[in-house]
């Protein structure tokens, strides 16, 4: 008998050392687990730092960026028209720093309750699986993740929405720095034009100085013929008292006076020529048509000079279809574009023409300038 109790107290102890030894374990298992559970809370709750509580708002103003789509041609153009490139620009998907969830240790511990729990704090059945319990419910872990698992879905449609509208952008960034790129050769070739004319005017320059002092000796010489006509007239006055012998030197005196007037008028002629700035078959104008009639492409506001590029309608207008006339000694307006109203800035006097272009020089009358004259004004008949 003594044996027998003997072996089931032995057994006994066996059996409770065995389950000491699983408690053990299990309460270490459940130690991990409970570690487990609290890290994997504690970095949900820091990544719903970082998930938007809800999209930006769709903003009804549409952002401008207007191209200019007006042919490029040989004309002003006030007005051009314009595209706007960003017509179709999602600007919501700028919006920076939009509230996040922001959760803390109240959703850190519902996010450790697995169950939904009636009023009285016990589990609540599956009704469609017995013998489980219900997960999904308002206070359990899963509302909050099925949140966090929404809205993230959300930013990742934000985000490649974003990248969508990145690569359209890129596409019109390359087609315009492909049109950029197109004008850049004109825009070279324009410069050297630009170079030769300058060239050109220094030589204009130099011929207009010449024709300049030409001019100076030809009006000393009209002032001494003018001198010698009078001088002519007193003595034609006083020679009419004379006698007959004096008329014979009269006579002489007036075929003179006759030579004289007409190298008076042959060196008006010579006079004027180089005011005439062209020659030509037909007959000068007096008008042009009101209107703008070209731009400044050059000026030198020192020597009261500008280079003016006509239209060809005003280069018919002045020299004629075939550029047969003279160019007129014409008086033109010049107007400047200052906040979107025309300024008055002077006039000009047209003086000689480029064979072969549309260029005009021209010198700038000082009494009308009312402000220095730039390139890209513009010129004007009244």
């Amino acid at each position: 008998m003594n044996k027998a109790l003997h072996a089931i107290v032995y057994l006994i102890l066996l059996l409770a050392g065995a389950a000491l030894y699983f408690e053990m374990n299990i309460f270490d298992k459940r130690s991990l687990q409970n570690d487990s559970i609290t890290q994997l809370a504690d970095y949900i709750v820091k990544i719903s730092h970082t998930i938007e509580k809800s999209d930006a708002p769709k903003t009804g103003t549409v952002p401008e960026a207007r191209k200019d789509i007006s042919a490029v041609e040989a004309k002003a153009v006030d007005t051009p028209e314009t595209e706007n490139l960003l017509e179709d620009y999602a600007a919501h998907l700028e919006s920076q720093n939009l509230e996040t969830f922001k959760w803390d240790d109240g959703e850190r511990a519902q996010l450790r309750k697995i169950y939904l729990l009636d009023p009285e704090g016990k589990k609540v059945p599956n009704p469609a699986n017995p013998g489980e319990f219900v997960t999904k419910g308002k206070g359990t872990a899963s509302e909050l993740l099925e949140q966090l698992f929404d809205r993230a879905k959300a930013q990742q449609a934000h985000l490649n929405e974003t990248r969508a509208e990145l690569a359209t952008v890129r596409a019109k960034l390359e087609t315009l720095t492909g049109d950029y790129n197109k004008l850049k050769p004109p825009a070279r070739q324009s410069k050297i034009e630009i170079e030769e004319l300058k060239g050109k005017v220094e030589a204009t320059e130099k011929e207009r100085d010449a024709a300049r002092e030409q001019v100076t000796k030809i009006k000393g010489q009209i002032e001494d013929l003018n001198s010698e006509i009078t001088s002519l007239k007193d003595e034609v006055s006083s020679a009419k008292d004379e006698t007959e012998a004096v008329k014979e030197d009269l006579a002489k005196e007036k075929q003179n006076y006759e030579q004289l007037k007409k190298l008076f008028q042959q060196v008006q002629a010579q006079a004027q020529a180089p005011a005439a700035g062209a020659t030509g078959n037909g007959a000068a104008i007096t008008t042009l048509s009101a209107g703008d009639k070209g731009k400044v492409v050059e000026v030198n506001n020192e020597y009261m000079f500008a280079v003016i590029e006509f239209t060809d309608a005003a280069i018919k207008e002045l020299l004629g279809e075939n550029r047969q006339s003279p160019l007129p000694r014409l008086e033109l307006g010049i107007r400047r574009k200052v906040n979107g109203a025309d300024k008055y800035i002077g006039r000009m006097k047209l003086r000689q023409s480029v064979a072969g272009k549309n260029f005009v020089i021209a010198d700038i009358l000082g009494d009308w300038q009312q402000a220095p004259v730039e390139k890209g004004d513009a010129v004007f008949a009244e």
